[in-house]
């Protein structure tokens, strides 16, 4: 179901409309009665995203014949540094 709102009052109280569409209100916003957009929440897939690449580091690590728990971090500042 979606609340209808009026544009100046979507302009007047945009933070407020944006924590309901964050709680999952969807909003109708419209100019002199008529529907002119929808205010949904955004469809993001950073979850699945972020799954997918630690996957893939943990794949690509088992693969990898020297584990970087191995490497020795102090030679390599010390490298760093000269």
């Amino acid at each position: 179901m979606s609340i209808e709102v009026g544009s100046y009052e979507a302009k007047t109280k945009l933070p407020e409309l944006l924590r309901g569409v964050q709680a999952g209100n969807r909003y109708t916003i419209t100019l002199r009665g008529e529907a002119v957009a929808d205010l949904v929440p955004a469809e993001c897939n950073i979850h699945k995203d972020t799954v997918a690449a630690v996957d893939d580091m943990l794949a690509f690590m088992q693969t990898r014949n020297n584990p970087v728990g191995v490497i020795d971090l102090k030679a390599l500042i010390n490298e760093g540094r000269e």
